[in-house]
């Protein structure tokens, strides 16, 4: 039996002392109280039907039974899962097995391309496989990624909670609608302007707010997407306002028209190209000088400026390269979906990219991949269950908050180790 049968075994045995039950009786009569208050809360909606037209009531008491017992195995399953889990403390601190999947991977150099090539292979061969809806959706995934790998280097390694990141997503995309409307400046060029702008904007964002730290720097933030959302919406003259702008051009590829899906492919492999880029560049960043400074800057921030840190320089950079990031995508937005209007940018899309960050795993960027694709993806094949759907997928990210709150993936530290030459050593 493997050890983490005999630790589920350990967890199922001990329940009832973790979970505070004197016995099994105990156990099973507050389980049963869940399920009759749940069933007192419910009877009027679930059990009486009224016709208003035919001046009936009918009755419909099988439901009872149904509420009663899910009720009653739900909460007795949920008992035992945290009595598990307080259980598996301790392991719970190591590598999970998907990450030690991934580290072993990492580690032999065979096994890194091998994977690294499937992936391309998978990656550009989607679109062939695929149909036009499912490369659009895989476009959005995308561009969540980029997104999220942006942010996360504000939130995940500098430790700056910045709820008003949508802002910069708004200023790239509006940046090249209205330079593609007034003056017919194409994607290529608007790309790196839309960087540019978002670094500025975020160097702009980073000055009022250096001083701020937790929750007060969270509303400062929020107050200023909310800002910049409120003046796309009302400076009708240059905005368009609440109309928003379209007929905007989709990348061009050397001045041919490739039409409606020749275009989503093109753009599909801009977004890969892109992502390609983003994950080389934050990586590099993670691991440099500036990205040892970010981790500094999270864990202790007196302690790093005493360490000598520039604390003014550090916040900045980590606010203008995360803008950076969010300029472009909102480029390739408005590029994708050739219209915009302020409703694109709520605060709502902050706290998705948020969500991004936080359940892939702050600071890492296999996570921030792994929190897009659910978050993204798992919405759209759960949309069989139709008003069930978002139900279920506030379901998945409970479960996995409570149960995961590092993080599907957690950010793993580099660990050197310095091996003395014994052999030099004993000659000496």
């Amino acid at each position: 039996m493997s050890t983490d049968s005999k630790t589920m075994n350990q967890g199922f045995l001990q329940f009832f002392l973790t979970a505070g039950c004197d016995s099994f009786a105990h156990a099973v009569g507050k389980s049963l109280l869940v399920a009759a208050w749940f069933v007192f809360l419910t009877f009027p909606i679930m059990v009486i039907k009224v016709n208003t037209i035919e001046q009936t009531v009918v009755w419909r008491w099988e439901n009872v039974a149904y509420i009663a017992v899910s009720v009653f195995f739900g909460s007795f399953l949920w008992r035992w899962l945290l009595a598990r889990k307080e259980l598996m403390k301790d392991a719970t601190k190591k590598e999970s097995k998907v990450e030690a999947l991934l580290t072993k991977v990492q580690s032999n150099t065979v096994l890194k391309f091998v994977a690294l090539g499937a992936i391309a292979l998978i990656a550009i061969g989607f679109p062939q496989v695929g149909n036009l809806y499912q490369t659009n959706i895989m476009i959005s995934c995308l561009v969540y990624v980029v997104l999220g790998l942006g942010l996360n280097i504000v939130v995940g390694l500098a430790g700056l909670l910045d709820l008003g990141y949508v802002a910069f997503y708004a200023v790239g995309a509006y940046a090249y609608a209205l330079c593609n409307m007034h003056w017919d400046i194409g994607f290529w060029y608007m790309l790196p302007i839309g960087a540019v702008l978002g670094a500025i904007l975020g160097i702009i964002l980073g000055f009022p707010v250096l001083r701020l730290r937790g929750d007060y720097l969270a509303i400062v933030t929020l107050g200023f997407g909310e800002i910049i959302r409120l003046v796309l919406e009302n400076w009708g003259e240059v905005t368009m306002g609440p109309s928003g702008i379209s007929g905007i051009d989709r990348p061009e590829f050397f001045g041919m028209d490739l039409g409606v899906i020749g275009s989503t492919t093109y753009m599909y492999y801009i977004m890969i190209g892109l992502l390609v880029l983003t994950i080389f560049c934050v990586n590099r960043l993670q691991h440099s000088r500036i990205g040892r400074a970010w981790l500094a800057l999270r864990e202790d921030e007196i302690a790093c400026q005493a360490m000598g840190i520039d604390k003014m320089k550090t916040k900045l950079m980590a606010f203008a390269l995360g803008a950076t990031w969010a300029g472009m995508a909102g480029v390739v937005f408005a590029a994708k979906t050739t219209f915009i209007n302020p409703a694109s940018f709520t605060f709502w899309e902050s706290a998705i990219i948020l969500s991004i960050v936080v359940i892939g795993g702050m600071g890492s960027i296999r996570g921030v991949i792994a929190g897009a694709i659910i978050l993204i993806l798992v919405p759209e094949f759960l949309r069989d269950f139709a008003e069930f759907r978002m139900l279920l997928f506030g379901a998945i990210m409970v479960l996995v908050m409570v149960f995961r709150p590092q993080g599907l993936i957690s950010a793993k530290r580099k660990i050197y180790e310095y091996k003395a030459n014994t052999a030099s050593a004993a000659n000496e």
